[in-house]
């Protein structure tokens, strides 16, 4: 009997030393961003819809019949590439629809070819998913299973601290300030990325998935929690860090803009979920969120501003998914750009910016715009009262 019960309390001592090593390496991964010393930027990379398959042998789609022969995964696998060299992230976000599960043969092969480029360059990465990445002979928990394994990735299954939370792939990462400055400790730019699902589970409601209540409350909880500790000793700031979003399927308010209010192009219709599940009013309520960046609709790369959140598109990026011939692939920079202080030190996010790049011979940037800066986010000025 006490050899049973000795071995038990190992068992548990095990357990409980697993949880802390899994715990502590979350830290680290987090530990892991941060603003760069010498620019004072945070550059993300968003790579939107690769569709990989099984690379040379997958031809691409919807490109000029001329280019046919000699297009495949790889040219996906090769504008990956130039980004990196040209952009030099410091974090690369893959969308969703990673891969085409339809097509892909064998789908960590695949995840393994797809996400390679960013392993070999040594850059953190984070990914979600989209409604194509399961269609394989992977489950979607079998996908972000694998995907968690990868090297450099900063991607998680699912928080820690939630029990019971909809879908694979809700995680935040905090950006922290540069390493010799007060805010070293201080998340001072909240990146959240959540499961927007696949298809609807609901046999009244048909089409794709959406964000559901226990990921929004996971959300609306994060958010608060760092809103506090942003504002507490040491070095307590009076607004919230800036936030931004990321998921696969576009939100129904996509479809609030046209032409005369967004920059890009819309070039087919928003294919949000059938019903309007909240979560745009719920990032608003937050009150930290800047912006949300989709994919999904390939031929849609615009950025509208609503209720002070920009919404965005990636555009296209992968050659095996669907675009339209002589419309150039493309991906999506973000920068967020901390401001020098009175001492001369770096402070908190000045402001964010975003382009898109081009897989053209000159990786042309266009669209380049302000999606927030702290000059313009600050209460109206009250008008002063006069004395009697």
């Amino acid at each position: 009997m006490a050899a049973q019960n000795m071995s038990k309390i190992r068992m548990f001592s095990c357990i409980i030393w697993l949880a802390l090593c899994f715990l502590v390496e979350c830290e680290d991964r987090q530990q892991q961003l941060r603003f760069d010393g010498k620019t004072g930027e945070f550059r993300i990379l968003q790579v939107a819809d690769m569709h990989y398959a099984d690379g040379k042998k997958t031809l691409c789609e919807d490109v000029f019949p001329q280019q046919m022969a000699s297009c495949s995964d790889l040219n996906t696998t090769a504008f990956i590439r130039r980004l990196i060299l040209a952009e030099k992230p410091n974090l690369i976000v893959f969308t969703g629809d990673n891969i085409y599960g339809f097509d892909a043969s064998d789908p960590e092969i695949s995840m393994n070819a797809a996400f390679a480029p960013a392993i070999l360059s040594n850059i953190p990465w984070a990914a979600v998913l989209g409604n194509h990445d399961q269609e394989s002979t992977l489950s979607r928990e079998g996908v972000m299973k694998h995907i968690i394994t990868m090297k450099n990735t900063l991607s998680q299954l699912n928080p820690l601290e939630v029990h019971i939370i909809d879908g694979f792939g809700n995680y935040n990462l905090e950006v922290h300030g540069v390493g010799d400055s007060g805010l070293v400790n201080k998340s001072l730019l909240n990146l959240y990325f959540l499961d927007s699902g696949d298809y609807s589970t609901v046999p009244s409601i048909p089409g794709y998935g959406w964000i559901k209540p226990s990921q929004q409350l996971w959300f609306q909880r994060t958010s608060l929690k760092l809103k506090r500790s942003y504002t507490k000793k040491p070095e307590p700031q009076k607004a919230p860090a800036p936030g931004l979003v990321y998921f696969h399927i576009p939100l129904p308010e996509y479809a609030s803009f046209d032409s005369s209010n967004f920059t890009g192009v819309k070039q087919e219709g928003i294919s949000s979920a059938s019903i309007n599940s909240g979560f745009f009013t719920t990032m608003v309520e937050a009150g930290d969120v800047k912006a949300a960046f989709t994919g999904h609709d390939h031929l849609n790369d615009f950025c509208g501003e609503l209720t002070g959140i920009h919404l965005c598109y990636a555009g296209g990026f992968g050659y095996h998914a669907y675009g339209k011939a002589g419309w150039t692939r493309r991906a999506r920079m973000v920068v967020a750009s901390l401001e020098k202080t009175g001492k001369g030190a770096w402070g908190t996010v000045k402001s964010i910016k975003t382009w898109k790049r081009l897989d053209d011979e000159h990786l042309t940037a266009i669209d380049s715009q302000v999606l927030w800066s702290k000059s313009s986010s600050g209460g109206r000025r009250k008008k002063p009262i006069g004395r009697l």
